[in-house]
Parts: C-alpha cells; sequence; structure tokens
C-alpha cells in the first residue's frame, strides 16, 4: 500500500490535468518526482474514483484496464484525442496529440 503522501501526491497531479488531455502512469511518477508508475498504477486503482481516472492511462495509448467502456463517453465528451475505434472496448488514444506535454506547468517542479 503506497504512503498518505504518495497517494496525495498523485491525486494532486491528477486533479489537474486538463480537460481532453492525458497522462501516463509514467508521466504522473514523473510529475511528482518518482520513477515508480506501477506505485502510480496502485493509487489509481485503490482511490483514481476521487478524480478524473479517466486522463491516466498506460504508455500503450490504451485506455486504463478494464474501464475502457466506462472511461469512452469521458474521452468524447472532453474531445480527448483517439484513434482506432473498433468499438466501446477497442480503441486507443491518440498519445501523439492528448498527451500532456512536458513543458506543461505540472512538471514545473521536476527538474529534467
Amino acid at each position: 500500500m503506497p504512503n498518505q503522501e504518495f497517494v496525495n501526491a498523485v491525486l494532486a497531479v491528477v486533479e489537474r490535468i486538463p480537460s481532453g488531455r492525458v497522462m501516463t502512469y509514467g508521466d504522473v511518477g514523473i510529475a511528482i518526482g518518482s520513477e515508480a508508475p506501477r506505485a502510480v498504477g496502485r493509487v489509481m486503482a485503490l482511490y483514481g474514483h476521487a478524480v478524473a481516472w479517466w486522463r491516466v492511462v498506460p504508455a500503450s495509448g490504451l485506455p486504463p484496464q478494464g474501464h475502457a467502456r466506462l472511461a469512452l463517453p469521458h474521452y468524447r465528451e472532453e474531445g480527448t484525442p483517439l484513434r482506432r475505434v473498433a468499438s466501446p472496448d477497442d480503441y486507443r488514444i491518440a498519445l501523439s496529440s492528448a498527451r500532456l506535454p512536458y513543458t506543461h506547468e505540472i512538471y514545473a517542479e521536476v527538474a529534467f
């Protein structure tokens, strides 16, 4: 179980992801100064319901595992760039245009 400080840091970053944009689990880790994408995923699995969970995705561009059908209406409503939408359970996020750039203020405190 991740410590509360880590949980709070992850959720604070996720709350700041703009509508229509996404970050990978690794991106969220980078934004909080951690190289632990799996720990970010664990936080999202346990506490993600409290934030815009659909905005945090795997680096593959797939929607959060097991939640594709639930996430799709959010992506469509927010105008998140998608590609290859074959069905509500089979699509990818167009990371090249949907991913929050490393120049965004969320990353301001991280030294690259």
